[in-house]
């Protein structure tokens, strides 16, 4: 938990700013929040099984004409 001199209390991550500054004084005091990794993968991954039920959807009515 990034502490704030200025305001002098502890901030949680997901309060700061995009660029890591204090939500009150407008201080950096820490590090601007990323992505998990494991969020990306999520996804990445819905991505492929949506483009492939559409390839599958596609299929399905091409083959019912």
């Amino acid at each position: 938990m990034p502490w704030c001199e200025t305001c002098q209390k502890y901030h949680v991550n997901t309060a700061l700013t995009e660029t890591g500054a204090c939500p009150d004084c407008g201080t950096v005091i820490g590090e601007p929040p990323k992505v998990p990794w494991h969020f990306k993968l999520l996804v990445v991954a819905a991505a492929v099984y949506l483009g492939w039920r559409a390839v599958q959807g596609v299929a399905w009515l091409l083959h019912r004409i």
